[in-house]
């Protein structure tokens, strides 16, 4: 391999990995901190997360600040005397007991969210998920407790941006956009498509390797796995598009298999599913036909 072509390749990484880390952040400008998302699930774990950091900062501020005060108030050339007790009982108990009980008052909301998050129970949905190198293929299952019949497809990164990241192109990834979003690399043909105000079940697995099913705006994440099928919940009362990324390395186009979620508000996606679900039954009689066909003009000459 040349070194200008290694070079290419080098610098078409980091803008996949550049355009990921994007997707997935959704920054703004002195953005220092993590998003809120827009489900409960994902207000609840950002509590959390802004729990610990406090405790953490408190934390610090406590031993770096006493650190700070032992180094220039008894430092030697003040003739600060070392002491010469070995260990105080009660204060060990104290900087024991506060550690653990840190790690409890941490452990139970998180414990909790974790349960929560497992507690299927009660979905008015089902949706199977799996992924492939490198796109996603969703199967709707059921929905308000009736099957749903024959609508699944593929999903995979739109043809513009897959157009743009070839070496060589010369095409410019600034000229993607949606509406002003610049959306390379984060949009796909088909995007998958739930109702809001529905508790969402999704079963997920994987066809080949190991990959990662995360929407960071639902704080959900799952593990992806051949053979074996994870699931998860969610619900988003808020309509709009939200994004995420398959989060393992599973292979060389692991950057190029973004998540598109489309929430539509219910009447509406009730009048979308409907629509597939007529032109899944309209598919299937045309395939019934036409591989009856032959057969048929084969009786009729007998």
């Amino acid at each position: 391999m040349s070194v200008s072509k290694f070079l290419r390749q080098t610098s078409g990484a980091a803008v996949a990995l550049a355009a990921s880390a994007s997707a997935l952040a959704n920054p703004v400008p002195w953005q220092l901190n993590l998003t809120r998302g827009v489900t409960s699930e994902s207000h609840e774990i950002f509590a959390l997360h802004m729990a610990a950091l406090w405790v953490c900062v408190g934390i610090g501020v406590v031993v770096f600040g006493a650190m700070i005060i032992a180094m220039f108030r008894f430092r030697k050339s003040r003739g600060a005397v070392p002491a010469t007790w070995s260990h105080n009982s009660k204060l060990e108990f104290v900087w024991t007991l506060m550690p653990v009980l840190i790690l409890i008052g941490l452990a139970t909301p998180a414990t909790r969210i974790l349960m929560n998050e497992y507690d299927t129970t009660g979905s008015q949905m089902t949706i199977k998920v799996t992924g492939y190198q490198w796109k996603w293929r969703y199967d709707y299952v059921d929905y308000l407790g009736k099957p749903v019949g024959d609508v699944g497809f593929m999903s995979k990164l739109a043809a513009a941006s897959n157009r743009i990241r070839q070496l060589d192109s010369g095409l410019d990834p600034g000229s993607v956009s949606d509406h002003g979003f610049k959306d390379y690399l984060l949009s796909v043909d088909k995007p998958l498509v739930i109702p809001a105000g529905v508790k969402v079940r999704f079963v997920v697995t994987a066809g080949d390797v190991i990959h990662g099913f995360w929407v960071p705006p639902f704080g959900i994440k799952k593990d992806a796995i051949p053979g074996i099928v994870n699931d998860i919940w969610v619900q988003v009362d808020q309509p709009g598009i939200y994004r995420g990324q398959c989060y393992v390395l599973c292979g060389q186009d692991h950057g190029f298999m973004p998540i598109v979620v489309n929430v539509l508000p219910k009447a509406q996606f009730d009048s979308w599913l409907a629509a597939q679900e007529a032109q899944a039954k309209a598919d299937k009689a045309a395939r019934t036909a036409q591989a009856a066909g032959p057969a048929n003009s084969a009786f009729a000459q007998h």
